[in-house]
């Protein structure tokens, strides 16, 4: 799918937010990130902010459920539906009339089947589809319960990620399989990182509390809002006082222990969470490398905001062509991985993902960790830092570099499972500290 059609549709209707959902979940489908999907489409729409956010909040929704939506379109259909757009479009639909596992539908069943067929007569390519598209999804609903338990016995369809993806959990987490699947299918929170250059974090809960927004703290510097809010309606945002990050990526700074005046080393740093988390722990000379040049964007514009310095370069951490000789007090190696851990905050990645992956991204990461090895000093230290669940990109991955490199391992949490009750809020990330000797 290459061209994104622009429907006569009235602006911030449900129809066309539903549409341009449909258009980037076609596109994943095909192959490309749900994020650029989504910002193709809003870009070719036209759309307005709200409707933006409609079209996010449902394409999110629908992917966090598309293993339940396409086997429902699979027994609702008598043949596959040619159009990819076609197929999308039912498929959030059908998503969305099912209940999710927070137990919230956000449209009436009326409204959203109203507004589907609108989306179909809106594009020439599937206007003769819309008879169908009123068909399959009232259907459903006269059909509803039976539909389910039907499909809900296949696992697919019940935990919604592919069956390599659930085999592969089951297998390496026994113990914990259900819980780390249902973990990724909950929406994330709204976790912040309070700057303490700028504020203390008792300080900032304060002032969450005087404006009236419900909020807790789940980590050294970070905040849980109750409710979450666009990035620019935080009180202090804008101003630097806080910034969005994980309650689990929060811990990489205080785990690398960066002294005043250490020259330290973030690769693979786009885009920019632990760099800036870092520069908020530390007066520290701090080089922020990565290879996309739009990503390090991204590190620049975060520290502007938060009034932070430190020297950006594009660069392959693979290979010693930017390094200067001069060794580093400390690295932090958040390497190339399947993003296997971060699932309910990405749930497009278990649709992107093929089985062969993992083992891909470990042989290159195994070359990172090794090349940037040698630019550590004599008793510096080196974090490892994956947001995978796969032993390969984790665990295995740090015994093998610490047997290769006769690496020093020092006290870490190792792999933190994702988690969405009380102070585990927080998603699926490897830690491992290694020290090099001396001599």
């Amino acid at each position: 799918m290459s061209k994104v059609e622009k429907p006569r549709l009235k602006p911030d209707s449900l129809a066309l937010s539903l549409y341009g959902a449909a258009q980037a979940v076609a596109l994943v489908l095909d192959g490309t990130a749900l994020p650029p999907a989504l910002a193709r489409v809003a870009q070719a729409l036209q759309l307005s902010d709200a409707a933006r956010g409609a079209q996010q909040d449902i394409a999110y929704r629908s992917m966090r459920q598309w293993g339940r939506a396409s086997a429902l379109l699979a027994q609702l259909a008598t043949r596959t539906p040619q159009v990819p757009l076609l197929s999308s479009l039912l498929g959030c639909s059908l998503a969305l009339l099912c209940q999710d596992d927070d137990g919230a539908r956000p449209y009436t069943d009326f409204t959203l089947v109203d507004q589907a067929v609108a989306a179909a007569a809106a594009d020439p390519r599937i206007a003769h589809a819309k008879g169908m598209v009123n068909a399959i999804l009232r259907r459903f609903l006269r059909e509803r319960e039976g539909l389910l338990a039907q499909v809900m016995r296949e696992p697919v369809a019940r935990w919604n990620y592919p069956a390599w993806w659930i085999e592969r959990v089951q297998a390496d987490y026994p113990d914990h399989w259900q819980a780390i699947l249902a973990a990724g299918n909950v929406a994330p929170p709204l976790t912040l990182r309070v700057n303490r250059r700028k504020t203390t974090l008792a300080a900032y809960l304060q002032e969450l509390a005087g404006q009236g927004i419900a909020a807790r703290q789940i980590g050294m510097d970070a905040v849980r809002l109750a409710q979450p809010l666009p990035v620019h309606a935080i009180p202090g945002f804008d101003q630097g006082l806080v910034s969005v990050q994980d309650a689990g990526a929060q811990l990489a700074a205080p785990l690398l222990d960066a002294q005043d005046g250490m020259r330290v080393l973030d690769a693979c740093a786009a885009p920019g969470g632990k760099t800036c988390h870092l520069l908020e722990c530390a007066d520290i000379d701090l080089l922020a490398l990565d290879s996309d040049g739009e990503r390090l964007q991204r590190i620049d514009q975060n520290l502007q905001r938060l009034q932070l310095s430190a020297r950006l370069q594009q660069a392959d951490a693979s290979r010693v062509d930017w390094w200067d000789g001069q060794p580093f007090d400390r690295i932090l190696a958040d390497v190339p991985c399947t993003a296997s851990g971060v699932v309910r905050r990405h749930p497009d990645i278990r649709w992107l993902r093929r089985p062969e992956d993992a083992a891909r991204l470990a042989t290159l990461s195994a070359q990172i960790l090794d090349n940037l090895w040698q630019m550590v000093k004599p008793d510096g230290k080196l974090l490892l830092v994956t947001c995978s669940l796969w032993p390969e990109e984790s665990a295995r991955q740090a015994q093998a570099f610490a047997s290769r490199n006769h690496a020093v391992p020092l006290a870490a949490p190792g792999q933190l499972l994702p988690g969405a009750e009380g102070d585990a809020d927080h998603d699926g990330l490897f830690y491992a500290l290694f020290q090099k000797p001396k001599n």
